[in-house]
């Protein structure tokens, strides 16, 4: 997902707290001589610093399964963890990693700005790396290359898998919107993609205010949709900035129904019990029902003490896909690996069906979910937050059907 990263004093101590990581220093969470190095670049701090915090565990959880279990091909898997304050701290750190630190490939951050940043410098270095929250449609599209992988959904995907079930509830076709956006390259991205659903279904907007990353009150946004009395708000929000919203929301008492086209569970589990409202897109959740999904569950649940949400998922499922590829190469030729991806492999990634990067621009084909938030009497304790609707390509539908449009992707 997303943008630029806004830092205060007061995030910053309180999220390198209790981290390993130290700006400007990498972090190196297990060492050997013949390890095979992977570098890896998430937020953690600003708005998006929570979630960077699960990236983290998801990646240091898959390391440490693959390395008790013998490692690559004998090899040990030995992960340097760096935090991408913003585009320009994510590019220069990127290249670091690969000309000072050697690693083999890339994975990781959240910021749409930041991954295209470390797009660019994957290509120029011919370094594959895999996109674990970056969720903007350019990345897919004008601004693709052969060596920009996306395991996190696109912006198109998640608005088809919130759409579907808007559309069985008869929420589009007449209904007024009122739409709040993070005022930044996500939002803006996420913005154009909801109105060309709203357009082509038959709805219309009502209103659409661009947010400021840095703004924490929303009253004058709440006065303003209480007067216009839509049919549905939605949220084109993203990280501590849905938290905030939906307190306020709930604390104004709209009576008008909340959906949000992008979504991440960790920003609801802070909401406090009675909060949360609404249907939300994910690109996975801890209830998916799954050998694999209940494994990985169990793991994390085991070693962090929380069960782990969509983020870590990302960042968790990449490194086994890159250890799953490099196994079956023997090899970690950054080019092999491309070429290894980019051929259609499939991956077991905890849905009920498995994954695969689409060639024409190495987007993950893949099940999206549907969520509705719980009312506060159902909730059994602070986890239990919201309820599953389903899958969406629906069982046996096409994969492909929401993957993002074709026609701006040129990898020559």
């Amino acid at each position: 997902m997303l943008l630029k990263s806004t830092l205060s004093r007061r995030t910053l101590l309180k999220s390198t707290a209790g981290s390993a990581v130290v700006l400007g220093m990498p972090a190196i969470s297990y060492g050997q001589g013949d390890s095979i190095k992977i570098g890896h670049l998430t937020p953690r701090t600003g708005f998006l610093g929570p979630l960077g915090d699960y990236a983290v565990m998801g990646i240091q959880l898959a390391a440490d399964e693959i390395n008790a279990a013998g490692g690559v091909n004998g090899r040990k898997i030995e992960l340097v963890l760096e935090d991408s304050v913003n585009p320009q701290t994510a590019s220069a750190k990127a290249e670091r990693l690969i000309e000072r630190d050697k690693v083999a490939m890339l994975i990781g951050e959240i910021s749409s700005a930041s991954g295209l940043a470390i797009g660019q410098v994957a290509k120029r270095t011919k370094t594959v790396f895999i996109n674990t929250g970056c969720n903007s449609d350019a990345l897919r599209g004008s601004d693709c290359n052969q060596y920009m992988f996306h395991i996190e959904g696109a912006n198109s995907m998640y608005v088809q898998a919130v759409g579907t079930y808007l559309l069985k509830e008869n929420q589009v076709k007449g209904k007024k919107w009122y739409s709040l956006t993070a005022d930044y390259a996500f939002g803006h991205d996420l913005l154009k993609v909801a109105k060309a659903f709203m357009e082509k279904n038959g709805g219309q907007f009502a209103a659409d205010e661009l947010i400021p990353t840095d703004i924490s009150d929303f009253s004058p946004f709440l006065l303003k949709i209480r007067q216009a009395r839509p049919d549905i708000v939605i949220s084109n929000l993203a990280g501590n900035q849905i938290t905030n919203f939906l307190k306020q929301y709930s604390e104004y008492g709209l009576p008008f129904p909340v959906v949000g086209f992008a979504f991440d569970t960790a920003v609801a589990w802070g909401l406090g019990k009675g909060n949360f409202s609404g249907v939300w897109p994910l690109v996975w959740h801890h209830l998916v029902d799954t050998p694999t999904s209940k494994k990985y569950i169990g793991a994390f649940s085991k070693k962090y003490g929380k069960p782990p949400e969509n983020q870590s998922w990302g960042d968790y499922f990449s490194l086994r896909i890159v250890a799953q590829s490099m196994t079956e190469m023997k090899s970690t030729d950054p080019i092999k690996l491309a070429e290894h991806l980019r051929t259609g492999a499939k991956f077991d990634i905890g849905k009920s069906r498995e994954g695969y990067f689409r060639a024409y621009d190495n987007q993950m084909v893949m099940e999206m979910y549907a969520v509705r938030a719980k009312k506060a009497a159902d909730m059994k304790d602070q986890w239990d937050i919201y309820e599953a609707l389903g899958t969406v390509p629906a069982a046996g539908e096409d994969l492909e059907s929401i993957a993002p449009p074709k026609g701006a992707c040129n990898m020559a």
